[in-house]
């Protein structure tokens, strides 16, 4: 059920970038403009935070776009940790085309590693657990494919990419349906392959669901007890997936309930991103 965004395809990266450079350039950077435009100049990218570097795909290709003179070259890579103090990236090329892009290239890459932070950060919590952590849908619009990777790159999974991918099923899906049967029967006959899971919010909807043959469960909002129980319950017949209120103080006792999976709104929707600065010289 999960992707595995080992790259995000570069079309989607473009698009990225060319509307962001767009609501950024408007109709020209005349700031930039008041340089000579055959001034060149190199600059330096540093970190001022400790943490995980992602979103070198976007920097490259918001420079690409802007100037393709631009040379990048890059310190550290995707899903490398990072040092307060120390240099990112490194640029070369022409003066305007740098300052032109400095803040859409920076507001992808510290966006992004602050995103593989946090999950950096949850990824240890549970080490040895051997529960994996998931994100969910709840990402910042039109960039769902980049946090997604961010979340690779920190060392969480990603859960299903959209509405698309897997069916979750919900409390309101198995209302409409008729009950959890019903939904999983008319899942399977619509989309023949599809993996299926369906939220749950007691023990005997877990059992209906397990019955119903679903590939995974969702545990919404089970307490430590109940989670314990869920797991002795189903005995391996279907995947289990904690979800709910979980915090980093939590997450670990979640873990040890032996579910297989957490999934966790705040990997992508609670992010500090990285504090970058770019100076010329």
């Amino acid at each position: 059920m999960s992707l595995s965004l080992t790259r995000v395809p570069q079309t989607i990266v473009d698009s990225n970038v060319e509307i962001a450079l767009a609501e950024d350039i408007g109709s020209g950077d005349i700031t930039a403009d008041l340089l000579p435009a055959d001034r060149m100049a190199e600059a330096t990218v540093i970190t001022r935070d400790d943490g995980v570097l992602c979103g070198q795909h976007w920097v490259t290709t918001v420079f690409a776009s802007i100037d393709d003179r631009i040379a990048i070259e890059w310190s550290a890579a995707d899903g490398d940790s990072l040092t307060a103090g120390q240099t990112v990236f490194q640029l070369r090329g022409p003066a305007r085309g740098l300052l032109t892009g400095e803040r859409t290239a920076l507001n992808f890459l510290q966006t992004l590693s602050g995103t593989a932070t946090r999950c950096r950060d949850y990824a240890r919590r549970v080490e040895g657990t051997g529960v994996r952590l998931l994100d969910t849908r709840k990402t910042l619009p039109g960039l769902r494919a980049a946090q997604k990777y961010a979340v690779l790159c920190g060392g969480c999974h990603n859960h299903r990419i959209g509405l698309y991918d897997a069916f979750l099923i919900k409390e309101n899906h198995i209302l409409a349906c008729g009950g959890i049967h019903a939904a999983v029967l008319r899942a399977r006959e619509s989309a023949p392959g599809k993996p299926v899971e369906v939220e749950v919010e007691s023990t005997d909807e877990l059992l209906q669901a397990i019955d119903a043959g679903c590939e995974r469960v969702m545990l919404d909002n089970f307490d430590l007890e109940t989670l314990q129980e869920a797991v002795q319950l189903t005995n391996g017949r279907a995947e289990l997936e904690a979800s709910g209120n979980v915090t980093l103080e939590t997450l670990l006792s979640i873990a040890k309930t032996g579910v297989d999976f957490i999934s966790i709104g705040a990997l992508t929707k609670d992010c500090k991103p990285l504090d970058l600065s770019m100076r010329l010289t």
